[in-house]
This record gives structure tokens, C-alpha cells and sequence, in this order.
């Protein structure tokens, strides 16, 4: 008899599939940090260390001061922050008082602001006087139906004083705390994530504290041979704590295992290596974007970059090309695996000493199951090998989008969230992405997934970058078209030349048809590369009967 869970098997020693998912609320899991880690830095920002118990105070006093301005339980607020301390105090601090919080990002458009904000129904928004974040935080107070904006100063943590703002109120920040606090159930929604926004209306997923709590459960409970100690990490914070993924598997993991994150608010690859080596961090999680840049850096072959214990990238598939670059270059496997908003977003694993291939994510993590099923009937498992969609269940899993029931039960079967994404899963229990249903490009009847080919794109020693999607075609109704980003200097990519570079590594059916070079790709606030942000552009052109013809042959 087959083993239910195949995976088991392949589980790394030290780690138990079945191990115990604690949950409860977030914050619980500060207080519990506090109580354990003390005076030790939970953060380091601008060289200027902020211990747990420094982090829990000011979270109580966002908390106090919220509730003495009206703030009520189950009521949202916004949350318009970069990366620095005053986005966990003021995460922690809302849901304290009973919030719950609504993420936006500060490199969305007015437009996807406006919409989160109406959507949410928050009443209240948290921003700080970062002059590229104030303009976009004045129409939401204008234009959005919020009744206050709050700005916390960014030279409480060694900014530059910025000037009074007469239309924003300052965060209150309580001296006094309440006898009580409000009575939390792990079950409440302690989040609205936005997620689709690159597809449609964003919408949000609600995730309650068990959710994020099972997840960094699920995450502390995997055991492999390159996890450290805890309480002896130094962890590169330059992910947006505005995503998911930077939310639960940086910050609140990091802050339950007692290790010190180096906050920054943006990513740039100069410094990442430089803070690197003068403060010897030692795990680095990442986007491919970001591993990206920092394999492009020039002289990076030099750099001292031997602390380095854990590297991990998430968010977005690794192109494998730039994986066995990257590994070549650390002396160590990248890490990473697979989730999604909706997952909290704890989902599959790599394993340090598992078998590897072009999207291969991995085995389920603790406490998780997955399968695959058929396209046509999500009720039918299909058996390893056998390409389908994939299904998730566990504690981490969302209830749901906010406001959308009909949407929120199509996505569900029988339990199972229905992922949308296409891949299959080897008699070891190891699964492998495919490419996003949605990104599927069906060129005469054959199934043709844009992610095989940006894989083979990546093999060209000129490509820096590229996006594959499918375009319109007479003849084979859908076709690629390859957007690609080249190598500083290099030298210019036809149709023609990618097509003979191509001959040996792809099928005729899966040949793009099209090739258009740009000098940057559209990206995620997360930095994640924008597939869909091309098709729009494309269908646009296309409604406009003009159309992009790429490079000529």
C-alpha cells in the first residue's frame, strides 16, 4: 500500500512531518519573544539596536494610544510603512488593540491605495514622514473616505526631522497602558493581504493569527542540516515587511527564534554585500531579483561574503541557471521553496541535500499536505508524474477573501485550497512547478507553460532578465513572445539568434514566436517580475489593433 504522505520518507534527519503546529495570537508571540530574549536587538536600524523588550513597549504604547483615539476590535487600519521599527511596533500595536491590519505597499499606483483602502473599510491609515510616501498618504486621507492619518516620525530612529504636517495627526503613543487588553481569538482575521492585483482587482486574503501563527510554527518545526542555532542569527532584512513573505518567514519567525534582523528600507546590491561583510550577517533571504543584481554587481568575486550560513530565495521562481551561478559563487545551495499569500505563506521546501531541477520546490512542510489533481475534475488525485494543479490543505491555509464569498468557495474543494498553479509530484513526494494556470499558452493544442522557456532564456550567457507570455497568433491561436532584459554591454539579441540558441533546448511548439528587448521589466512591490503587467500592455495593443512586433529575424 502506497504511503499516504510519500514525502515522509524524503524528510531531512532531525525533521518529523508530523511534528506538533502550535498556534495562538501574534501577540502572544511577542510577548512570548520578550519574555525569553530580553535586552538582547531584535532589530538593528540605521547601527541602532531595538531589543525585544524595547519592540513589545512601543507595540503597547502604539496599542494604548490607538484605543484611547477610538480605535475599536475588528476594525482595520492601514498600514503605509517602509522598513523600519515603526512597522512591526505598529503591526504588533494594532492587533493589541484588537485591529486588524490592512498592508499597503508604498510602491502601489494611487489607484490600487484607494481601491485596498475602500475595499478594507478602514477607517484609520499609519504612514511616517518619508517625503516618497506623504503626497500618496494625503489623497488616501482626501480621496479615500479615511476619518484620520497618523504619521510616526522617522527621527525617532536616527532619520532627519522633517517639517510639521497640518493635515496628518501624530501617532498617539500612550504613556499610560490599559488595566485590560482586548480578549483575542486565534480565529479572528488579523490581516487583509492583497494579492491579485497583477491579475484584476486586488484582493484580500484573510488571514487570522492562527494562520500566522501556524505558519511560523510550521516554519520553526523543519530541521535540516544548514539550520542554525537559535538566537545566533543575523538576518539581512531587505525584503519588504509590507509581503507576506518578509512578514511571517522573516520577521515574525526571526522575532520567535530570538535573532537579530539588520532592517533596511530598500534593497540595493552594493550595500547588501557591504552590510554583509561588516556585520557578518548570516542568513539572507531573497527574491530572485534580488540574487539577481547582487550576482550582477560587478567584482562581486572579490567581495567577502563567507558569513553567509543560510541563503534562501522565495517569492517568485529561482531561474535554475542563475541558481547554479549563484551556488557557484556563495559555495553553498540556495534555499527556498514555494507558497502563496494565501498560505501565510508556508507551503513546500527544498531540502540542502535533495535531488534539484528546473522548478522543483520541494517537499510539503510540517504539518502540510499537498497534491496534484486533474485540470478537468479537482476532485480526482492523479498519481505521481501526471502534471495537474496543485492543492493545499493545513492550519496555515486562509478562510478566504474579504468581501468575495463566491470567489472564496470556487477556490476550495472539498478543504483544499485550489493553488492555480500547474506542476506534478515524484514517487518521492518532491514537487515541481510547472507555471501558473493562468500563464498556460495553449499553441496549436499543445499545452505550452512560459516558465520551460524563461528557463532555457536564462541559459544565454547575454540574458540579464526576461518575461515570457502568450500572445495572439493566427495560426496557432496563442503563441510566445519573449520580453528580455540583456547584460550591461551586451550585444543586441534578434528573434533569429535567440531562436538558434534555443534549437536544442526547446520543442517547436514552445519556440517564441516574438522577441522584444527592454532596458528594465515591469516588477512587484515585492520584486517580484510582472508577467501579467505585459499581457495587459499586450491585449491593450491589440484592442488598438497596432500590436508589438518585437525585434525583426
Amino acid at each position: 500500500m502506497a504511503r499516504p504522505h510519500p514525502w515522509e520518507a524524503s524528510y531531512p534527519p532531525g525533521a518529523r512531518w508530523d511534528a506538533p503546529i502550535a498556534s495562538g495570537t501574534i501577540p502572544a508571540l511577542l510577548d512570548h519573544a520578550a519574555a525569553e530574549w530580553g535586552e538582547r536587538p531584535a532589530l538593528v536600524y540605521r547601527d541602532r539596536p531595538v531589543s525585544f523588550t524595547a519592540l513589545r513597549e512601543t507595540a503597547d504604547r502604539v496599542a494604548a494610544g490607538l484605543m484611547a483615539a477610538g480605535l475599536r476590535p475588528g476594525e482595520a487600519v492601514a498600514l503605509y510603512l517602509p522598513n523600519s521599527p515603526w512597522h512591526p511596533a505598529c503591526f504588533f500595536g494594532v492587533l493589541r488593540a484588537g485591529g486588524r491590519v490592512v498592508h499597503l505597499s508604498p510602491l502601489d499606483a494611487p489607484r490600487e491605495l484607494l481601491h485596498k483602502v475602500a475595499d478594507s473599510s478602514a477607517r484609520w491609515l499609519v504612514t511616517t514622514d518619508f517625503p516618497t510616501l506623504l503626497p500618496n498618504a494625503l489623497r488616501l486621507l482626501r480621496e479615500g473616505g479615511l476619518e484620520a492619518a497618523f504619521v510616526a516620525p522617522d527621527v525617532a530612529w536616527g532619520g532627519t526631522p522633517a517639517p510639521a504636517q497640518p493635515d496628518f495627526r501624530p501617532l498617539p503613543l500612550a504613556d499610560a497602558l490599559p488595566a485590560e487588553w482586548p480578549v483575542l481569538n486565534e480565529t479572528d482575521v488579523a490581516l487583509l493581504q492583497y494579492t491579485g492585483g497583477t491579475t484584476g482587482r486586488p484582493k484580500g486574503a484573510m488571514l487570522t493569527h492562527r494562520n500566522l501563527t501556524s505558519a511560523v510554527s510550521i516554519y520553526r518545526a523543519w530541521k535540516d542540516s544548514d539550520t542554525l542555532p537559535r538566537g545566533t542569527q543575523r538576518v539581512l532584512g531587505v525584503l519588504p515587511l509590507f509581503h507576506i513573505y518578509a512578514l511571517t518567514a522573516v520577521l515574525l519567525r526571526h522575532l520567535a527564534d530570538g535573532n537579530c534582523l539588520y532592517l533596511y528600507p530598500r534593497f540595493d546590491a552594493e550595500t547588501a554585500a557591504a552590510e554583509i561583510e561588516r556585520h557578518g550577517i548570516t542568513v539572507f533571504p531573497g527574491v530572485p531579483t534580488m540574487w539577481i543584481g547582487l550576482l550582477n554587481l560587478p567584482g562581486i568575486e572579490a567581495r567577502d561574503l563567507s558569513s553567509l550560513r543560510q541563503c534562501s530565495s522565495g517569492g517568485a521562481p529561482m531561474p535554475f541557471e542563475v541558481q547554479q551561478k549563484l551556488e557557484a559563487l556563495l559555495g553553498q545551495r540556495i534555499g527556498g521553496g514555494w507558497g502563496m499569500t494565501e498560505t501565510s505563506p508556508a507551503g513546500a521546501r527544498l531540502t540542502v541535500d535533495g535531488p534539484r531541477r528546473a522548478g522543483m520546490i520541494g517537499l510539503p512542510l510540517p504539518g502540510i499536505e499537498m497534491r496534484v489533481v486533474s485540470l478537468d475534475d479537482p476532485t480526482r488525485e492523479l498519481p505521481p508524474g501526471e502534471q495537474g494543479e496543485i492543492a493545499i490543505r493545513g492550519p496555515n491555509v486562509f478562510t478566504g477573501y474579504w468581501n468575495q464569498p463566491q470567489e472564496s468557495a470556487a477556490c476550495f474543494e472539498d478543504g483544499w485550497f485550489r493553488t492555480g498553479d500547474i506542476g506534478w509530484m515524484d514517487a518521492q513526494g518532491y514537487f515541481t512547478l510547472v507555471d501558473r494556470r493562468k500563464n498556460m499558452i495553449i499553441s496549436s493544442g499543445f499545452n505550452v507553460y512560459p516558465a520551460a522557456i524563461e528557463q532555457a532564456i536564462y541559459e544565454h550567457p547575454d540574458v540579464e532578465e526576461c518575461i515570457v507570455i502568450g500572445v495572439s497568433d493566427a495560426y496557432r491561436g496563442q503563441a510566445a513572445k519573449a520580453f528580455v532584459k540583456l547584460r550591461d554591454a551586451a550585444p543586441v539579441l534578434t528573434l533569429e539568434g535567440l531562436k538558434l540558441f534555443l534549437a536544442d533546448r526547446l520543442g517547436r511548439h514552445e519556440m517564441p514566436a516574438a522577441l522584444e528587448l527592454r532596458g528594465a521589466l515591469p516588477r512587484s512591490p515585492a520584486g517580484k517580475l510582472l508577467a501579467a503587467r505585459l499581457r495587459e500592455e499586450e491585449e491593450e495593443a491589440t484592442a488598438r489593433g497596432a500590436g508589438t512586433e518585437g525585434t525583426p529575424a
